[in-house]
């Protein structure tokens, strides 16, 4: 074999219907080699097929480049009562996850601030509620949904900045405000080809 060649291995675990799985052990055993092996990935998948693999995005994207050089974040805020749509201007060439940040300016209920794309998809709320002046961050770049610096649940989908003009509606109690921050790295294509 190459070297760095690699091989998929594929398994199939039978369990019975009535029973959820809690936890899974696997044991990488070599025998009988010599030199050096590499052991990457591992995808666990529902079904009785076996669906394609996709690499992460970073093995085929790279920071969007200005003169040769990575250009920085992008930033935008503003401030929202009740429920606005929120237009950023991502002049990368494919979409980038988001990272929001929500203060709120007065108190708020469990599950009444939400955020989605467009018109409604990709929606994600808050589960917990929040007092005036708290932080509430949803990073894409790091999957974490947190208030105060502290991990918090929610219901959805981390979001994200899709290219071009991306609208997004949020949502806050009626007649209620918080100040918003999003920020995202403009992404071109580049990085390696499969």
């Amino acid at each position: 074999m190459a070297k760095n060649s690699f091989i998929r291995f594929a398994e199939t675990l039978m369990i019975k219907k009535e029973m959820r799985v809690v936890s899974i052990t696997v044991r990488l055993m070599i025998t009988d080699c010599t030199g050096t092996i590499y052991f990457t990935d591992l995808q666990l998948q529902d079904g009785d097929q076996l669906t394609g693999y996709t690499v992460h995005t970073s093995k085929m994207l790279t920071k969007m480049q200005e003169n040769g050089q990575p250009v920085p974040p992008r930033y935008y805020n503003g401030v929202v009562r009740t429920a606005e749509t929120v237009i950023l201007f991502n002049l990368g060439k494919t979409s980038a996850g988001l990272d929001c940040y929500i203060y709120p300016i007065q108190d708020m209920a469990a599950g009444s601030i939400e955020i989605s794309q467009g018109m409604g998809a990709h929606k994600v709320r808050f589960l917990d509620s929040v007092n005036a002046g708290d932080e509430l961050t949803l990073k894409a770049s790091t999957r974490q949904c947190l208030k105060n610096g502290s991990q918090t649940p929610k219901d959805g989908f981390y979001q994200y900045s899709a290219a071009w003009d991306s609208k997004h509606t949020v949502k806050l109690e009626e007649r209620k405000s918080a100040r918003l921050l999003f920020e995202f790295q403009e992404m071109q294509e580049g990085g390696d080809r499969l």
